[in-house]
């Protein structure tokens, strides 16, 4: 089967009870996610994870962990317009904390917006500016409780 592939890096942030989301927009859907994105030729996935986490909030990190590599499919209808084949994303996951920076969208990019949500409201739309948060989000967090990767900025 053909299809085209795409290696990506996004960080999973968090502090006390409130995750870092980043609002991805485009023609055929919007929806919040972990700040990320593709890593370019000749970059290392990490170094991709703390470009993407900056473009698209404004927040330089550090990375603290790995914390998981998984493949998601976005199949042929639910791609853009003009795209012929599924995608398939490799997604690496990392955690990290935020160690300066200023909260701000990214510009001239597939996100549109940023900011800290309470995980425990991550259902509730008028939270989420009327907009669904991928079930990616949930299971990245769900694996990282499960691994007990709290970091300083946590406690």
């Amino acid at each position: 089967m053909d299809f085209q592939w795409r290696p990506a890096s996004y960080a999973l942030i968090t502090k006390q009870d409130e995750v870092l989301l980043s609002l991805w927009e485009s023609s055929v859907s919007s929806f919040w996610t972990l700040p990320g994105g593709g890593i370019e030729y000749n970059e290392q996935p990490e170094a991709a994870c703390v470009r993407e986490v900056w473009e698209e909030t404004g927040y330089n990190v550090v990375l603290t962990s790995f914390l998981s590599a998984s493949t998601h499919v976005v199949p042929v209808e639910k791609r853009v317009p003009g795209k012929y084949l599924p995608l398939q994303i490799l997604r690496l996951l990392y955690t990290a904390d935020v160690v300066s920076g200023r909260l701000r969208p990214e510009v001239g990019g597939s996100s549109t917006d940023a900011g800290w949500f309470p995980i425990s409201q991550l259902h509730n739309r008028t939270i989420t500016k009327g907009h669904r948060v991928s079930e990616w989000v949930t299971e990245a967090l769900e694996k990282a409780e499960s691994l007990d990767t709290t970091t300083p900025q946590d406690q």
